[in-house]
C-alpha cells in the first residue's frame, strides 16, 4: 500500500481533515460564496483549531443559511438569539455579530468590484503566492488592513493569511507533501 505524505498539520485520523487538506485548502477559490463561507469560518476559527472549526462546518453551513452573505446580512437579533442557542456552532456573540456585519461590507466589495473575488484576488493581480512557513506576511497585512478600513471585524493578518491560505490565494503546502509546488 503506497502512503501519501501530506502537511504534518493533517490529523491522517480525521476523514474530513483529510479530504480537506487533498481537496481544498491551498486550491484557488474564485467562487463567491465559498469565498464568503472560508472567511465566516475563519474568522470563527479566531482562537480556536481549525479542526474544531471544520468539523462544525457542516453545522455552521446550516446555522449561516448556506452561507449565503445577502441572508446572513439581514439577520436581525431573532437570529442571533437562535445563533446563541445553537450548541453544533461555536457560540460566541462577538464572533456571531461579526459574521453578519462582514455579510453586509462583503455585498459592498462584490458591488464594488464586480464580484469578491475580483477584489480579493486584485492584491497578488490574480496569481497564487507559494510560501510556507508563516502565520502572517505583508500581504495579509495588506488585506486585513483593507477589510478593517471597510468596516471588517475578525480579519487581523493571522485569519486573513489563513483565509488567503484556504482559499488558495496563497499555496502553502509544505515540502514533502504530494501537494507541494514552488510555482
Amino acid at each position: 500500500m503506497e502512503t501519501v505524505c501530506r502537511c504534518g498539520w493533517c490529523n491522517l485520523r480525521n476523514p474530513l481533515y483529510v479530504q480537506y487538506h487533498d481537496e481544498e485548502w491551498g486550491m484557488p477559490q474564485r467562487d463567491d460564496q465559498k469565498l464568503f463561507e472560508l472567511l465566516v469560518l475563519e474568522s470563527f476559527q479566531a482562537g480556536l483549531s481549525w479542526e474544531t472549526i471544520l468539523n462544525k462546518r457542516e453545522s455552521f453551513r446550516a446555522a449561516f443559511s448556506g452561507f449565503d452573505p445577502e441572508r446572513v446580512a439581514a439577520y436581525g437579533e431573532e437570529a442571533v438569539t437562535a445563533l446563541l442557542g445553537d450548541k453544533s456552532i461555536v457560540r460566541n456573540r462577538r464572533k456571531i455579530a461579526a459574521a453578519i456585519a462582514n455579510a453586509g461590507i462583503f455585498l459592498e466589495i462584490q458591488a464594488e468590484w464586480g464580484s469578491f473575488a475580483r477584489y480579493i484576488w486584485h492584491f497578488t493581480d490574480g496569481q497564487v503566492v507559494y510560501e510556507t512557513g508563516k502565520a502572517s506576511s505583508p500581504l495579509s497585512d495588506q488585506v486585513s488592513a483593507d477589510l478593517k478600513k471597510r468596516g471588517m471585524t475578525f480579519v487581523g493578518t493571522t485569519v486573513v493569511y489563513a483565509y488567503l491560505q484556504a482559499a488558495g490565494v496563497i499555496d502553502s503546502h509544505e515540502p514533502g507533501c504530494f501537494l507541494h509546488r514552488k510555482e
